[in-house]
């Protein structure tokens, strides 16, 4: 079977098990505090199984987009390396919710294996929970019963708590599991050593492929174990494994589902997969990471610096220097494996195609950027060794290359191993794990386990028709951060708006009797509506009036309302490839990133800005509507974002002819919007652009801010008849001081060279040094004239130092043969002597700067860089 039948096969047989077929979630998490990706089939049935809402359906059956790349479940550094191991990869998996259990989960994994895939039989084991003492556990007798009457006893394993019982985290619900694993070796080696000998050891051909969880505990976060009201089953199938055994490969790499991938590579470079280890290794890298990175791009998560955004850019980056090192890319390839991608998934996950071209761009760029940093990055690591002649490369150094330059270092290790040496290992961890720390800390939170109040499954919003609701606290719990406590409530209904869709959170206050507390915060906890306060109520039982900020909400309204007509207006200016890209919406002003590839014209935004504002003179008027089936809406045209999970019905949204499905809160009518004006325009990412803008009185408040400026201008121009004509006399007038004040500096620099040229001391051997303190010098001048002294007096040190009230710098040259001769790093000393103007600096070995804030430490920093070069 080809790999797209293999899937096919397994949601046909759940959908005749009387399973609802669902669509895949987002790879990328919006609303779990807890995760960056989608790392299990599970993910998006989570609140269901911590009781937070019911199902639509008690058996559900779907493939789910995975990403295992950072936290407890991370694959990234053995992809390529192995066979079977992948950062993106599907998960095929059926579900129960409180309906069948574990003979049903057994009985029908079983009957799909062997009846429908026709896998043998006697090349199957499963492995069963055999108990743990310590936690109270009995084994699993009820899934040993059932598999006995499947499988011979010697192909059914007893395991323990680390393979078989699964957790969702620290807390929430866990369960036993009964994983099936399968042989795909030669008779010939299974003669050898019988297969139930290798299950769960790391062999490459005898592997898991399926894990049925039975989740029926409650991990509560004091790590006591409790039963939970219902019994739910949770399963999970590789599905790039399966195609492996169904193909009769040893690698799912050999499998369809990455043959096109590696075909187009050897195609690109002229190299054969199979004949050279590394080469291979590479290839594998590339083909599993072009699939991570293309599936979050089109769920809407681009490559960046922070959060889940690094994440994609290190997977991206591992390709790269996969390819630059093993297949000899020297320019961007990645890109052009998209098309193999779109083509690949079109049926299945169609978003890739309908993004190609948005997708290749970002790619493309950030390989572009990512060779430039290797190539910086190989030149810092081939000047290092040959200056030190250590066996070790430091771990300060390589973690410099890691984080100022984010050269690998993996990278850094090879490139080590080739030029004989070794890696300070334990020195870069040190500074990794400070480096990590330090982020922990920052973001560290402690919670204690719900109190629960009232057993209510769902929190109704109820805030699009009232802004003040009598409410009941369903449950709540305390939480620490940065060594501050506060507290989350949820509520048996709320005005309040959970932020989301871009849209801020919603504030206001919780009341009774005259006590008033102040909510901070509204955010969604996976399907929870949470209220984020201060301090507890002291009552939590008692009935409360929920009141929402009104006039907040009524701003946010009107800028979230403007957001829809902006979308309008570049679709139908720019052209129907803009598409949003992310925006965040508040009271005082409106962020919009959208995809398209130049930058906006000033005569572009002005149309926007007539757009829109034509729209809000028209004063339409606000249709709503709150449970349109999707596909229906999408048949109306109705504008739905990439990277969205979509229910069966949607609340779409319409002002004339822009028409979205939008959750958030809007204006009746467009005239309430009253004035709308753009305050900028600028790239955020590749083929990324973004426009922050301004509503109403916000944005009434903007056009006199720029009023008043001008008015300031005119004043300080003295009132001219005509402002630009002015403007321009004063460039030119001072455009001519400049050009008169360089002349004068230039010959005020040959003046102080001939002066520091007089000053020239023996240092030792056949090397002499200039080592003064300069009054009144300019900055800028000094360094060129540090670089005309270096070539005019080859053998002269050249030390420099200069104070003025409140900074201090400090210029350091060494002659390229002394730093070679004596091992002199002028960056090292620089950032030794740095310190005695409290402040810091760097460079290259033969020349470094330094600033600082003290200008007293001048003459002391002198005497110390005067000495450690050898001097007096």
């Amino acid at each position: 079977m080809k790999s797209a039948e293999i899937r096919q096969k397994f949601l046909d047989f759940f959908e005749g098990k009387n399973h609802k077929v669902v669509s895949s979630a987002p790879i990328v998490q919006k609303n779990d505090p807890t995760l960056m990706f989608t790392n299990a089939g599970m993910n998006q049935f989570k609140d269901i199984f911590l009781g937070n809402r019911d199902s639509e359906a008690r058996r559900v059956a779907d493939t789910q987009k995975c990403l295992r790349v950072s936290g407890k479940h991370n694959d990234l550094e053995e992809v390529g390396f192995d066979t079977y191991h992948h950062t993106m990869f599907e998960m095929l998996g059926n579900w129960s919710f409180g309906d069948y259990f574990k003979k049903e989960a057994i009985n029908w994994a079983f009957e799909l294996l062997t009846k429908e895939y026709k896998l043998p039989e006697k090349d199957l084991y499963a492995t069963v929970f055999e108990g743990d003492e310590s936690e109270g556990l009995a084994p699993d007798s009820e899934a040993l019963d059932h598999w006995k009457k499947l499988l011979p006893e010697q192909q059914i394993l007893m395991g323990n708590k680390r393979d078989n019982f699964w957790e969702m985290g620290d807390a929430g619900p866990c369960g036993p599991s009964s994983e099936i694993h399968i042989d795909v070796r030669t008779e010939e080696e299974k003669r050898k050593v019988p297969g139930r000998e290798l299950v769960n050891q790391g062999h490459p051909q005898v592997i898991e492929i399926w894990n049925l969880v039975f989740i029926q505990f409650n991990r509560r976060t004091d790590g006591k174990l409790e039963n939970l009201p219902e019994k739910h089953v949770d399963t999970g199938m590789g599905f790039e494994r399966l195609c492996m055994v169904m193909q009769g490969k040893t690698s799912s790499y050999d499998s369809d589902v990455f043959t096109p991938l590696i075909r187009h590579l050897e195609q690109r470079f002229g190299k054969k997969y199979g004949a050279d280890k590394m080469v291979d290794v590479a290839m594998r890298v590339v083909a599993d990471h072009i699939r991570a990175i293309s599936f979050t791009i089109a769920d809407g998560q681009l490559p960046s610096n922070t959060g889940a955004g690094y994440v994609i850019r290190r997977i991206l980056r591992r390709a790269v220097r996969y390819g630059y090192r093993y297949l000899g890319a020297e320019e961007p390839f990645l890109f052009e494996l998209c098309e193999v991608l779109a083509s690949q998934f079109s049926d299945v996950f169609p978003e890739l195609a309908k993004q190609k071209d948005f997708i290749e761009k970002v790619i493309k760029e950030e390989e572009q950027s990512f060779l430039k940093t290797l190539a910086v990055g190989t030149k810092l690591f081939n000047q290092y060794v040959e200056k030190r002649h250590e066996k070790m490369i430091e771990g300060v150094f390589a973690f410099e290359l890691y984080d100022t330059f984010g050269f690998p270092i993996d990278l850094t290790r090879l490139m080590a191993i080739e030029a004989g040496k070794d890696v300070d290992e334990k020195g870069f961890e040190a500074k990794l794990e400070e480096q990590k720390s330090r982020s922990r800390t920052a973001s560290a939170k402690e919670e204690t386990d719900w109190v629960v109040l009232n057993d209510q499954r769902s929190n109704e919003f109820v805030g699009y028709d009232v802004l003040a609701a009598p409410v009941s606290i369903l449950r709540y719990r305390k939480l620490r951060q940065k060594n501050k406590e506060f507290y989350q409530l949820v509520l048996d209904q709320t005005p309040f708006y959970p932020e989301g869709g871009g849209q801020v959170g919603d504030t206001g206050v919780i009341s009774s009797n005259g006590y008033s507390l102040p909510i901070r915060n509204t955010y969604r906890e996976n399907e929870l509506i949470v209220h984020e306060v201060d301090q507890l109520p002291e009552n939590p039982e008692q009935k409360f009036t929920a009141i929402v900020d009104e006039p907040k909400r009524l701003d946010t309204a009107g800028h979230h309302s403007a957001t829809h007509l902006l979308h309008q207006a570049l679709r139908s200016i720019l052209g129907t490839h803009v598409q949003q890209r992310g925006s965040l919406v508040t009271h005082n002003y409106l962020r919009f990133d959208f995809s398209h590839f130049n930058k906006v014209t000033n005569e572009e935004l002005r149309q926007v800005e007539q757009f829109v504002n034509e729209k809000v003179r028209a004063n339409l008027p606000l249709q709503e509507e709150r449970a349109v089936p999707v596909e229906e809406a999408k048949q109306r045209g109705a504008m739905a974002l990439f990277g969205e999970k979509y229910g069966e019905t949607v609340r779409v949204i319409t002002f004339g002819d822009s028409v979205e499905l939008c959750g958030g809160i809007h204006v009746g009518y467009t005239g309430r919007i009253g004035l709308f004006r753009i305050r900028s325009e600028s790239a955020v990412a590749a083929g990324v652009r973004r426009i922050e803008a301004v509503a109403s009185r916000y944005a009434e408040a903007w056009m006199y801010n720029k009023e008043d400026e001008l008015a300031s201008a005119y004043i300080a121009m003295k009132n001219p008849q005509k402002l630009i004509p002015a403007l321009e006399n004063l460039q030119n007038e001072n455009k001519t001081l400049q050009e008169q004040l360089a002349v004068l500096q230039k010959e005020k620099a040959g003046t102080l060279r001939e002066m520091l040229e007089k000053q020239v001391k023996p240092l030792h051997g056949n090397y002499r040094i200039i080592c003064e303190k300069l009054e009144g010098a300019d900055v800028d001048a000094v360094k060129d004239l540090v670089f005309e002294l270096k070539n005019k007096l080859k053998d002269t040190v050249i030390l420099l130092g200069a104070g003025t009230e409140g900074k201090a710098n400090l210029w350091l040259a060494i002659p390229d043969e002394l730093v070679k001769e004596k091992s002199l790093d002028a960056g090292n000393i620089i950032r030794e002597i740095a310190r005695e103007i409290k402040g810091g600096g760097g460079g290259q070995p033969v020349f470094a700067t330094a600033g600082g804030k003290d200008p007293e430490g001048v003459d002391r920093a002198l005497a110390q860089g005067r000495e450690m070069v050898g001097g007096d």
